[in-house]
Order: C-alpha cells, then structure tokens, then sequence
C-alpha cells in the first residue's frame, strides 16, 4: 500500500480525510499540519520511514502520507487529482465556514475511492505518459531513419549502375565514332580505287585507236598536194 493517510484541511483545521491502514497517524498530520507556512506552497516532510506530501493554496492543504517507496510523483499526482476533485465539490464553496471534520460525510468517501484508485491501479501521469510517447517518437524517428538510410543505399546503388550505363554510353559513342571514321576511310579508299579502275579502263580503250602514248590521235593527215602544171 503505497498512500495511507489523505486529508484536506483550513488551516490547520481538517474538513475531511481518510486513513487506508489500521495505524493512526492523526498526531503526525496535525503536527505537520501546523508546521505548513500560511503561503502558498508544495513539499515534502520525512517522517520516519514515511513522507508527507502537501500542496497548500489559497489558504487549503491537501496532503497525504505515503510509503518511501511509492517516491514524489504519484503522491502529487495524487494530490493534483484530489485539489481538482475539491474544487469541483459543491461543498467547497462554503468550506470557509465548515468545521472540523465537517465535510467528511460528503468528501471523505471521494478521497477513499481515489486513494484506492491510486494504491490499486495509478493513472498514467503526465511525466510517465510524456516519456511513453517520446519514446514512441523515438521509435517511430529510428523506424523513419532506417527507411531513409536503406532508401540512401538503393539510390547509391541506382547512381552507381547509372555511373555505370554513363560510362557504357561514352564508350558506345566512343567505339560509334572508331566505326564512322574506319567507314568512311574505306569509302574513300573504294572510290579511289573505283576512279583509278575506271581511268585504267578509259586509257585502254583509248589506246585502242589512238595508240600507247596517245599521240596518234593528235596529228592530222594533210591532203596530197596537186601535181605541178606541165
């Protein structure tokens, strides 16, 4: 049982409370009670191997004595729950005039089913329940890193075949030209060889009327000369 003694008090006076344990601490909470400074405030005595947790305001303590074990943030947690709880009470409004003990018909029974709750089975706080989702933050971020990075290596993999279709391209332009340039040298040179043939085969059919060196052809017969008057 981690809370054992809660109340809310005036002053030093008690408007209601409840014990869980069969031990009677009413000597200790008085006590501490009456060592609360009249401002507002939040703290904890240690008594033994017990602490007193309060939150004092607006001239209202709320405090309840818990075991060692159950630390500071569920006690207040408790604590915030049960100023809550009062201040929504219709019986608060008129708390100023209440004597001792006086709401305890009303309140007491709220602040037993709360401390129950709290010793049985305590609400998430808003710290525990901030650390739960930074820490589904947390995951979701390392599961979002993961896929970042495992998508980072199936783009270095996709640059690198790219590099490598690149390289397979310059070297296809490459080779492309070598083809072009060993193409039109050997058009050249069958053109060449086409024009020679053909110059070769325009000499020998001319050489057939016109003689080897072609010289037959350039030199015309005179006509015979007229035989001299007799």
């Amino acid at each position: 049982m981690s809370l054992i003694h809660a109340l809310v008090a005036r002053d030093s006076t008690i408007l209601a409370e409840h014990q869980a344990g069969k031990r009677n601490f009413s000597q200790a909470t008085e006590k501490i009670l009456s060592k609360i400074p009249p401002n507002d405030s939040k703290l904890t005595y240690v008594w033994e191997e017990f602490l007193f947790h309060y939150i004092s305001e607006g001239g209202l303590t709320y405090l309840v004595m818990a075991d060692d074990s159950a630390g500071r943030r569920m006690p207040f947690a408790f604590l915030a729950d049960l100023q809550r709880k009062f201040a929504g009470a219709p019986s608060s409004s008129a708390s100023s005039d209440t004597p001792a003990h006086g709401l305890q018909g009303s309140f007491g029974p709220v602040i037993a089913a709360l401390m129950h709750t709290y010793n049985t089975a305590p609400p998430e706080d808003e710290l525990a329940r901030a650390q739960t989702e930074l820490n589904q933050v947390k995951n979701i971020m390392v599961q979002n890193v993961e896929q970042i990075l495992s998508r980072g290596e199936r783009i270095e993999l996709l640059v690198d075949k790219t590099d490598v279709m690149a390289g397979q391209a310059t070297a296809f332009r490459r080779g492309a030209r070598n083809v072009r340039r060993q193409m039109w040298w050997r058009n050249t040179k069958i053109m060449a060889l086409c024009v020679l043939v053909g110059l070769v085969f325009l000499w020998i059919f001319i050489a057939q009327f016109c003689g080897a060196g072609l010289n037959q052809c350039g030199a015309k017969k005179s006509p015979p000369e007229d035989p001299p008057a007799s």
